[in-house]
């Protein structure tokens, strides 16, 4: 497959390529074979992420197969706990299982030192970054501060996001202190991504719906505008794209207020939606997963829809969420001749 030009450091100044750059979210991951054959070779899950080789080699894998536009860090958000002290594993078949939170004065202490922990990312980054040619965007990331925290206060059931709005309702106080707490760590974790050689930062609030107001102000618009004003006061001067997942109609209120270079939208954005958003700053998405792992003539008219709507403004073509692990490799193959026009 031919290796695309497209930039996504131009559509992130304000540009319009045609046709657009594209990636995937979840690009690296079980559906690729070189991947599962790969990840075998480490138990754990966190020591594959912080295994340097391993990672870079991960990250890799689908610019080399597909020829992407940009290639995500191999990852995961919840190494920011990791960096704050906080135990954290993967059980099969049950997703992450954080320990203990640890004291506030405790993790106020580390979260200055969160890229100093959490050191060999950044060596997974200079190693991918070696082995990118210049036509290929490297993006670092971070998940959003609450979506880590909902994790950290309540790990083995974070997927019930209505136990963890509990604590909101039940001590606020205390939430947003440690809201303050992930801000830090996720600041100092994104100054070491970018010296690392990532030219694209992203934030990913995946639990950014179901909030009433004035909540989503205070636990996701208002953390996102300190985030990326702590990373600007730290010297990064590296464009970010903020994706608040599910909360399609706040995505107004959310650009308004918060200073990022690109908004990531869901795959329950309305088109007339998007493209009243795209006027005022590139977007990214929002290609329904589900319709990628379908293929066929529904995952054609859907990419078409998402081109007619928005292919004439600044536009970064990808998911609404990531791929899923079942999704066949043909279909991703389908969808990339189908964007760029082959």
């Amino acid at each position: 497959m031919t290796e695309p030009k497209a930039s996504i450091l131009s559509v992130l100044s304000g540009q319009t390529v045609s046709p657009p750059p594209v990636w995937f979210m979840r690009q690296a991951g079980r559906y690729l074979p070189e991947y599962r054959e790969l990840r075998a070779s480490t138990p754990g899950f966190v020591e594959f992420c912080l295994d340097p080789e391993k990672a870079a080699e991960a990250t890799l894998q689908p610019i080399r197969r597909f020829g992407f536009d940009a290639a995500i860090l191999f990852s995961d958000i919840l190494m920011i706990p990791l960096a704050l002290g906080q135990d954290l594993a993967f059980a099969a078949g049950e997703g992450p299982v954080l320990g203990d939170l640890p004291g506030e004065s405790q993790m106020r202490d580390k979260a200055a030192a969160a890229g100093e922990s959490l050191a060999p990312v950044g060596e997974t980054l200079q190693r991918v970054r070696a082995e990118l040619g210049s036509e290929t965007t490297l993006i670092g990331f971070c998940g959003g501060p609450w979506t880590v925290l909902t994790y950290m206060l309540n790990g083995k059931k974070a997927h019930d996001r209505s136990l963890i709005r509990a604590f909101v309702y039940d001590d606020p106080e205390k939430v947003m202190r440690l809201v303050d707490i992930v801000i830090e760590a996720s600041a100092q974790y994104l100054l070491m991504q970018a010296k690392a050689g990532a030219q694209v930062l992203k934030i990913f609030e995946s639990w950014a719906e179901g909030f009433p107001d004035p909540y989503f102000d205070n636990l996701i618009i208002q953390p996102h505008k300190r985030l990326v004003a702590r990373i600007r006061e730290l010297g990064v001067t590296l464009p970010v794209i903020g994706f608040p997942r599910g909360a399609e109609a706040r995505c107004r209120s959310y650009l308004d207020s918060v200073p990022v270079d690109c908004l990531a939208l869901g795959t329950a954005t309305p088109l007339a939606l998007g493209a009243g958003l795209q006027k005022d700053r590139p977007i990214q998405g929002a290609l329904d997963p589900v319709v990628l792992r379908s293929g066929g003539r529904a995952l054609d008219a859907a990419i078409e829809r998402i081109l007619e709507a928005w292919g004439k403004g600044p536009l970064i073509f990808n998911l609404g969420h990531g791929i899923f692990p079942d999704t066949p490799i043909a279909h991703v193959e389908q969808a990339l001749k189908r964007i760029r026009g082959q």
